[in-house]
């Protein structure tokens, strides 16, 4: 059994004639916190959207849990049943209840009853903090109310890793915390994650290496205080400058 939740090896991902991600390499142990950082457009995103097949990559390998990611719609399934993800926008059902939204996945592909899969979406709606709003809509919630909708909803499926994908972006500064109070748990629960964030705070807390990336490359990765206080790369440097000063 491999060691690594996540492996990959010399993975390219084009748009086109644009060179998305170049010979990326990238592992990440179980249990292991990776904080993902830098500028837009710079594949942090592409980065995490490819390990779930939400993009393609053209070349190179990737494995979740071991599991070849290829063209092969089972093992597809099989690593978006492994991998929870949380976006940007939180993409809730509009027109279904919360408990709607985080029992519709459990009961279509992992076959649970309604009533388990009810059970087991309360149970995170507590560890999220809103079970009371289980009979609302999502436009009826904050937008702070919806993220943690969206990680409850991703829990419900009991991954072995959680994906975010800059999850608190979209939200009004007050709002960030209550997010982030939910990924600090996940993390201290021994949960395997990997986020894009510009949460630096969050970073020095929580993870276990932070990866910076710039046009597409993987350009420093080190433990947080390394990373932070100690940076090689002049590019990082430049980024840490820029982002520190503005938080």
């Amino acid at each position: 059994m491999s060691e690594n939740a996540i492996s990959i090896r010399s993975m390219n991902k084009y748009y086109g004639g644009f060179h998305a991600l170049k010979n990326i390499d990238f592992d990440v142990s179980k249990g292991e916190k990776v904080v993902i950082c830098g500028p837009s457009g710079s594949g942090k995103s592409t980065l995490i959207r490819c390990i779930n097949r939400l993009e393609e990559h053209q070349s190179g390998t990737i494995e979740v849990n071991g599991t070849p990611l290829d063209d092969n719609v089972d093992n597809i399934d099989e690593i978006r049943r492994e991998a929870g993800m949380v976006f940007q926008n939180f993409n809730l059902f509009p027109h279904m209840t919360i408990l709607e939204n985080c029992t519709l996945a459990p009961t279509l592909v992992r076959k649970q009853s309604r009533d388990e899969a009810e059970e087991n979406a309360m149970t995170y709606l507590e560890r999220v903090k809103i079970p009371e709003q289980a009979h609302k809509y999502p436009g009826e919630l904050s937008g702070g109310q919806q993220q943690r909708v969206a990680i409850a909803r991703a829990l419900c499926m009991a991954p072995e890793i959680m994906l975010f994908d800059e999850p608190t972006s979209a939200l009004d500064p007050e709002m960030i915390s209550e997010v982030l109070d939910v990924m600090v748990g996940l993390a201290q629960e021994g949960m395997t994650m990997v986020c894009v964030t510009h949460e630096m705070g969050f970073a020095r807390q929580v993870a276990d290496r932070v990866v910076f990336m710039d046009d597409g490359e993987i350009i420093e990765q080190a433990p947080p205080d390394q990373f932070f206080d100690n940076p090689q790369n002049e590019r990082t440097k430049t980024f840490l400058s820029q982002i520190v000063g503005h938080q």
